[in-house]
């Protein structure tokens, strides 16, 4: 009898956990298709550079797709948005965003690129590009968000300090009037504004490669857990 119910306990253990590994290794097959599906998208949108207007930024039909889009606007006059824990090339720094108001469409964030952070970590200055301008770039999804932990977004400098780009919350906290387009608008690298930045969608969090190695490894480990529960159940007793 002892034996038996130390084999029902085991096998208790192990289903569900042989359930938590394949499950956990599904979403990461999910998120590596997803990426990827997201890669060779843009790939074929910078490839034709077929420029819609900004006004499709705020289309939620389009909220997680990318295209190439163009237009005119201002620059709003309220200060910066910096995203932190930004990499490049090895160096810490922060992403830089500010408000543009199209002619025609909805307010969204503009991309400016990376600025490193000094040792003490005081946030750059971030000029506001004045006049009607013309932009161009990559519409795309704001930087994956992650675990949200906190509100995400605090007055820092001339400005704003964020952990993540949560555009209700941008809007709500900076006043705007209108809500912000659900998509961010990568400025293309050849303009002449802004700073050090390229049109990668994937910068700072994990390509799909890497995802399909951890998908991997927990199915290898659902495998192990399943083999050493058959291998218990089928051993000889001691006699």
């Amino acid at each position: 009898m002892s034996r038996t119910r130390n084999l029902w306990v085991g096998w208790l253990l192990a289903l569900p956990t042989i359930v938590l590994f394949v499950g956990l290794g599904l979403w990461q097959a999910r998120r590596a298709v997803e990426k990827q599906a997201m890669l060779d998208g843009a790939a074929r949108v910078l490839a034709a550079r077929s420029a819609l207007p900004l006004a499709a930024a705020a289309d939620p039909l389009r909220a997680r797709a990318v295209d190439w889009a163009a237009g005119s606007g201002a620059f709003d006059p309220r200060g910066p948005l910096l995203l932190d824990n930004q990499q490049r090339d090895g160096r810490a720094g922060v992403r830089a965003y500010r408000i543009f108001v199209p002619t025609q469409g909805a307010p969204l964030l503009v991309d400016l690129g990376w600025l490193p952070l000094a040792g003490d970590r005081a946030l750059p200055a971030v000029a506001r590009p004045a006049g009607t301008l013309a932009l161009r770039g990559l519409l795309a999804p704001p930087p994956s968000a992650g675990i949200a932990l906190g509100p995400g977004i605090a007055r820092g400098g001339e400005g704003w300090l964020l952990t993540r780009v949560d555009m209700a919350a941008i809007a709500r906290d900076t006043g705007l009037s209108l809500p912000l387009a659900p998509r961010v608008l990568r400025l293309d690298p050849a303009l002449p504004l802004g700073y050090a930045r390229d049109l990668a969608l994937l910068a700072n969090t994990l390509p799909p490669d890497k995802h399909r190695g951890y998908a991997l490894q927990w199915f290898a480990l659902a495998l192990t857990v399943l083999v050493v529960a058959l291998l218990l159940t089928f051993r000889r007793p001691r006699r």
